[in-house]
């Protein structure tokens, strides 16, 4: 059975500071995400690499859409009207998926979700 897809742009290369992308369904990453670097998208945001600028997923109000990435430690993180910064913890990165939970952003590891 083949399954349509959903409309997405890539990016096969590293954000750096300034560049900008804004895009009517989800966005797909195959590089890091540096500070400065800004992502807008009405669905979904997947980022292959490091996130650690700013992103917003769901920018329309869709409060079932998710950010993953291998290292998720952005600026500023935002599910449709939701809105938080990542903590400064000195962890381990991981791979991990943020999405609306009870009201609020929360992440989790990344794993057969």
């Amino acid at each position: 059975t083949v399954m349509a897809g959903e409309a997405a742009v890539m990016i096969h290369r590293t954000m750096r500071s300034g560049f900008k992308v804004a895009y009517q369904g989800h966005v797909v990453v195959l590089g890091d995400v540096n500070p400065g670097a800004e992502i807008v998208a009405s669905g979904c945001v997947v980022v292959w690499g490091r996130l650690r600028g700013t992103v917003h997923a769901g920018a329309e109000g869709d409060e079932s859409a998710v950010i993953c990435a291998l290292d998720l430690s952005p600026m500023q993180l935002r599910i449709a009207s939701k809105v938080a910064t990542s903590p400064q913890e000195n962890t381990k990165p991981q791979p991990e998926i943020a999405s609306i939970a009870e009201g609020q952003i929360i992440a989790e590891p990344w794993q057969n979700q």
